[in-house]
């Protein structure tokens, strides 16, 4: 865990360190992407367990983000940053780098809006989600993400195309509609759950979702704590907090949540989160997989790995709400279906949950 302690608000304008001047985004931008957004993206609903809140000892509120259109909430980013492009831009196309739902995302928003995409994903990506992207009419670009750069390889795409970058992390239209997330979810809130927030806690890869997210609570709900959970030996967030740097991961790190395997915090939404997060947590593979078991058998949903992590620190015992509302994220639903039949088979040799008498 790492506490960091909040003390100013992001600076207006970053320079980020390839891409140059860069716009930080502010909670009127997540308002103006909600409203650009709605007509193609899903209002996720808030979901309650009794069995959770029992773990828990507190009320616990699930925002299903694995319901959402391409089954994460990366569907938010990739609409408002199509939906900003001029129409000359349009026609060049898009170029994105993803470890897969961010691929989906900008693949599906493409589509839907007519703009050629072209996806750069790593080769060990899994095959679900690159075929889909593939579904919805994108080019992929495979690359070894041990040994080249993403970032690197969708220059030279833009080079060739004359197209715009899309990243997942590095761009504010792209942050300003992850903050729906909790935008809809203090919404969607009862009075005095709202009132008794203690929490919110989110998944965290590269930060984008908690950047955008964090714009909204520090408006909005700004006693709330702000917790990002990482799988273990991916806690780049964590380190990266309490240096005051951005930190990179040991290349050789290897974990089930394949969506949160970033080398290192995005740069733009590393300068909103060292001001906004309160804390950071890791979780193990083993850890992850319990929340994938309990989100099918108790809430009868589908969760992926990455997606998962947020509520695995809750029933692992590492995010304890004391006597107050949690709002925890759950980011996404694409796993792989060989991987959950084999998760699943693990929990045979395990005892029951155990419920409320």
């Amino acid at each position: 865990m790492t506490r960091h302690d909040t003390q100013r608000n992001p600076s207006p304008v970053l320079t980020h360190e390839s891409l140059g001047p860069m716009r930080v985004p502010t909670f009127d931008d997540v308002r103006s992407a909600s409203e650009r957004i709605s007509a193609y993206v899903v209002r996720t609903p808030l979901v309650r367990s009794p069995v959770l809140d029992h773990i828990a000892g507190a009320p616990v509120w699930l925002k299903a983000e694995n319901l959402q259109v391409t089954g994460s909430f990366k569907a938010r980013g990739a609409f408002n940053a199509v939906l900003r492009l001029s129409e000359a831009e349009r026609q060049r196309g898009v170029v994105a780098y993803s470890t897969g739902n961010h691929g989906q995302a900008i693949a599906w928003a493409a589509r839907c809006l007519g703009v050629p995409a072209t996806i750069v994903m790593p080769i060990d990506a899994p095959r679900n989600k690159v075929d889909r992207a593939l579904a919805h009419g994108a080019r992929v670009v495979h690359y070894d993400r041990r040994h080249e750069s993403r970032e690197a390889i969708g220059m030279r795409l833009l080079q060739d195309s004359g197209g715009t970058l899309v990243p997942p992390g590095d761009h504010p239209d792209v942050l300003a509609a992850q903050g729906t997330v909790a935008l809809e979810a203090l919404d969607a809130l009862p009075p005095a759950a709202r009132e008794n927030l203690g929490t919110f806690a989110a998944p965290c890869g590269g930060g984008g979702l908690l950047a955008g997210c964090g714009l909204v609570l520090n408006a909005l709900q700004p006693d709330a704590r702000i917790a990002a959970v990482e799988p273990f030996g991916f806690d780049d967030t964590a380190r990266s907090l309490h240096s005051g740097r951005r930190e990179v991961n040991d290349p050789a790190a290897r974990s089930l949540a394949d969506a949160l395997q970033a080398a290192t915090p995005a740069e733009l939404p590393f300068e909103i989160n060292r001001h906004f997060l309160s804390e950071a947590w890791s979780v193990t593979d083993e850890e992850i997989g319990c929340a994938i078991r309990f989100a099918l058998t108790e809430l009868r949903m589908v969760v992926e790995p990455g997606g998962a992590v947020a509520l695995a620190a809750v029933l692992a015992g590492r995010l304890k709400p004391g006597s107050k509302d949690t709002l925890v994220v759950l980011s996404g639903g694409n796993v792989d279906m060989t991987l959950l039949a084999t998760l699943m088979r693990a929990d045979d040799r395990r005892g029951p949950v155990e419920r409320p008498s």
